[in-house]
This record gives C-alpha cells, structure tokens and sequence, in this order.
C-alpha cells in the first residue's frame, strides 16, 4: 500500500440524476458539499426521476453561476434558474422519504419536459427534514438533500483499475457518480475504512454501496455500454445487502473547515475489527 493517500477527484450533483461537475474545490455545507443533489427532477406525482429509468437525464448538464443554476441540453436553449426563487413548499419523494421542496417556476418545469420527454418539475432542498439512515449513519442525524440516501459517496481509484481488469472494456469513474475519490490505497481497501480525516474534516464511512443499472450506462449520453454488473457479482456480492457494491457511503463525524481541494492529502483510521495489531485503530496519513 502507499505512504500517501490523495484526494484525486471530487464531484457535485446539482440536479440529481443528471451530468456531475468535477470540481478543484467545494465548499462544505451541513448537507455535504455545497450544491450536490439541492435539486430534483420530480413527475407529476412528486416521486423523484433517475437514470435507471429515464437514461435521457444524463444528457442534462449543470453548472452553478453567480445568480442561477444554468441546465444544457441537446436541442434546447440553456435554461437559467435563480439560485433564489420563492415559492410554496411542496411534497416530494426519495425512495421511502417524503419532505418538503421548493418548486423553481413554470419555465423550468416546461424546460426540462421537454428534456425528459413527459411532463416533470424541478425543485430544490427546502429544509433539513431528511436524514440519512440512523441505522448505518449512527444517532446522531446527518441531514441529506436529495441522494439516494447518504451525503458523500467515496470512491478508491485502485478498485476502479482492479475491475476494469475483469471487463471486456475499461470504464471511468464517472459511471460510479463519487463525489470523492480516492489515490494512493491498495484494490478494496475502501471496505476497511473507519474515518477519513482531511484539514478540517472528518468523515465516518458508514455503508458500502449497493450499485444499480446506472454505472452500465455512457455518463455523458446515457446510452447502454459496458455493464459492470456481471463481474462485480462473482466478488463483490453482500448477502446482507442483496446486491453488488463498489465504494462506500459516509457521514460528516467532524466539521471545522469550510472546504475540500481536490489533491489534499488524507489520514485513513481503520476499522479496528480488521486491525491485527490488537489496537483499536491504525492509522495511514
């Protein structure tokens, strides 16, 4: 294993489900970094949509300007949405939770209807009535947007490289939609991980993650491509979890900082389960 462990990518969402941004730095937020998955693309009922079952999405490309969430896509003007719009909360839905969100306007409703091709709405994070689950994410309550379920994904560079050894073309990270990845472990180490520690930051990896028909889509067209899938389940398969992983889900432990740079050096604490010095933890800087 390396002496050194970097953080080499860092990602947002702003929309869930469409294009990431990668990014040099991110601010932190008590949501997780700043503008990651603040907003959702909802159907008539209010239920959130995906790239598992609208793929088109990945063809919708964010970025955040001084005064507005600015939306590309194939065909369309760009689409401007004030960072700032006052409206009533509404009811939404995430998997299970529902919480409130603040509709952002009729155009871009009509916008982004056109985009996925059926009649939808875009809404961002009204408040901190989401949480992650307390039962990987321990008592104390990590407020969440609009992820699936946890506020950072973490990903290991060198697990990436492992498994493109088993497949019939190699696949970037990007499929995997980490927020954080990172150099310098050995292939799965991930999977042992207690807490990352960065200039102002702790983080607790809580939970690996179970993937879905997303990584075996192209991330910038959607398009079916090399799927993942077939070979993750001969080694990665969690009986507890009913599915294959790669990466892990983790919750802010510690804040004091105000942002993440792409290139930080990292300190790992182990799983003390997995230390064979009779230690409580090992550490890796």
């Amino acid at each position: 294993m390396s002496d050194a462990v970097t953080l080499s990518g860092l990602f947002i969402y702003p929309v869930k489900s469409t294009r990431g941004i990668a990014q040099v730095s991110a601010r932190l937020t008590p949501f997780g970094l700043e503008w990651d998955r603040q907003w959702m693309i909802v159907d008539e009922r209010g239920v959130f949509l995906s790239q598992r079952a609208h793929p088109q999405l990945a063809r919708v490309v964010p970025r955040i300007e001084a005064d507005a969430l600015v939306l590309a896509a194939p065909e369309l003007t760009e689409l401007r949405v004030p960072l700032h719009v006052d409206a009533e909360a509404i009811e939404v839905r995430v998997w299970d939770d529902h919480m409130s969100a603040i509709p952002q306007g009729a155009h871009a409703d009509e916008w982004l209807s056109w985009a996925v091709g059926q009649p939808v709405r875009l809404v961002r994070v009204a408040g901190m009535d989401r949480h992650a689950n307390p039962k990987f994410a321990g008592a104390v309550p990590a407020p969440i947007g609009f992820p699936d379920g946890y506020p950072f994904l973490i990903c290991n560079r060198a697990s990436l490289e492992e498994l493109n050894t088993h497949l019939p073309a190699p696949i970037p990270m990007e499929r995997f939609r980490p927020n954080l990845v990172l150099e310098g472990l050995s292939p799965w180490a991930e999977d042992r991980i207690s807490t990352l520690t960065f200039e102002g930051l702790v983080l607790k990896l809580v939970k690996p993650c179970v993937r879905c028909t997303i990584p075996s889509l192209d991330h910038e067209t959607g398009a079916r491509s090399t799927d993942p899938t077939p070979a993750l389940k001969r080694f990665r398969f969690s009986r507890q979890l009913r599915g294959v992983t790669f990466g892990e889900n983790a919750v802010i432990a510690e804040a004091s900082g105000t942002e993440l740079r792409r290139g930080s050096s990292v300190t790992i604490t182990w799983r003390a389960e997995e230390s064979s010095s009779g230690t409580t933890a090992l550490t890796h800087t």
